[in-house]
């Protein structure tokens, strides 16, 4: 039987994911009837071209955000899974601690889910502080500029007020999380709020995202994987690329009830 050409396999391969999501070299290798090792270097080539990225034991699409979405339709998305992620986050919070949360929905659940007595909250987002009237915990809203799509202050005024601030713990959200490229954000403005409250706290970074932000590149850095201590997601994630995460020296932590699987 004649092997396909590496443009035909190249072609098979990226439908393959669009279909899975995520595939492993030996499905892919069995499917085109040619060796991992051929496979393999198709992944290469796809992921030179960022049209893939690799992970241990195969691939998962490479996805682009260039602009984030309305702060309405963001909310409304994947609910399920950001209050899932919420609760496994707040269950890390200590009683008295000062928290960092920044702009975007996944952060607000995070602050609906949190408990611990006596705890400050130090934040961008808007949405936070109008929620607050009624918790018994301490919110420091940071001042600046007013951004819509995510309900949050930036710019110089809010960079200047939270470099004031020792944290022990903060939860970002990011709209990109990449084994190539970090934490990355679609609004360079969002990006450098982020980046100074990670650089802000001396104890834990946990980067809250639902398992579509996973292997998405935003178009601006807020800093390397290395920077943050966890990674909290849901059961969407791919196994293959959790793992990969976790090699870099992330905690993974994997919500429960969130959902179903991805399978490979």
């Amino acid at each position: 039987m004649e092997q396909p050409l590496p443009a035909e396999r190249h072609a098979r391969i990226l439908e393959v994911l669009a279909e899975r999501h995520a595939v492993r070299v030996s499905t892919l290798s069995e499917l085109l009837g040619v060796s991992e090792v051929t496979i393999r270097r198709d992944l290469e080539e796809l992921e030179r071209r960022s049209l893939l990225e690799r992970t241990h034991g195969g691939a998962i699409p490479a996805q682009r955000m260039r602009a984030e979405p309305a702060y309405g339709v963001a909310a409304a998305t994947k609910l399920i899974e950001k209050r899932a992620i919420a609760r496994a986050a707040a269950a890390l919070v200590q009683p008295g601690e000062t928290l960092f949360l920044n702009g975007g929905t996944t952060t607000l659940e995070v602050f609906r889910a949190i408990d611990a007595p006596g705890v400050t909250i130090v934040t961008n987002h808007v949405g936070i502080a109008l929620e607050s009237a009624d918790r018994a915990m301490h919110v420091m809203l940071v001042g600046g500029d007013y951004r819509a799509p995510s309900n949050s202050c930036v710019g110089g005024f809010a960079t200047d007020a939270i470099r004031k601030v020792f944290a022990g713990r903060a939860f970002i959200g990011v709209e990109g999380v990449s084994l190539r490229a970090g934490l990355t954000s679609p609004v360079a403005a969002e990006a450098e709020i982020a980046r100074v409250m990670i650089e802000q706290t001396h104890g834990s970074v946990a980067v809250v995202v639902d398992h579509t932000k996973v292997g998405t590149v935003a178009d601006f850095a807020v800093a390397p994987l290395t920077a943050a201590t966890d990674l909290i997601t849901d059961v969407g994630m791919d196994p293959d690329y959790r793992d990969d995460l976790a090699r870099m020296g992330l905690n993974v932590i994997i919500a429960e009830g969130a959902g179903v699987p991805r399978g490979s």
